[in-house]
C-alpha cells in the first residue's frame, strides 16, 4: 500500500531514538534498498510519518511503506515487511 504523498513527514533521523532500543548500532547510517523500486539511500533519508499511533517509514522515491514502529504496553513492535536490504556498517 502506498502512502499519501501529500502528508508531511519527517526524515529518518527521527528513527534513530526508538531503533537504538532494538539495534545495538544506528540504523540511520545504514544503507537500505527499496523492495519495491530498488532505490538505495542511507535509512535517514526515509521519509516518516509521525501522525499516527507510531512512526511509519516510506521510501523517498515510491513511498512505498517500509517499517512501521509502535510502542504498546507490552513492548516495542518492529514491522520491516518493505524493507528489501539494510546494509549495517560495522568495525573492523
Amino acid at each position: 500500500m502506498n502512502a499519501p504523498t501529500n502528508r508531511a513527514y519527517l526524515d529518518g533521523n527521527v528513527l534513530a531514538g526508538p531503533l537504538s532500543e532494538v539495534f545495538a548500532v544506528d540504523v540511520t547510517a545504514a544503507e537500505r534498498r527499496c523492495a519495491r523500486c530498488g532505490d538505495r539511500g542511507a535509512f535517514a533519508q526515509l521519509r516518516v510519518h509521525a501522525d499516527g499511533p507510531g512512526l511509519v517509514a516510506c521510501c523517498p522515491n515510491c513511498e512505498v511503506l517500509v517499517l512501521r514502529l509502535v510502542r504498546t504496553p507490552d513492548g516495542l513492535v518492529l514491522d520491516l515487511g518493505g524493507t528489501g536490504c539494510i546494509t549495517l556498517p560495522v568495525d573492523g
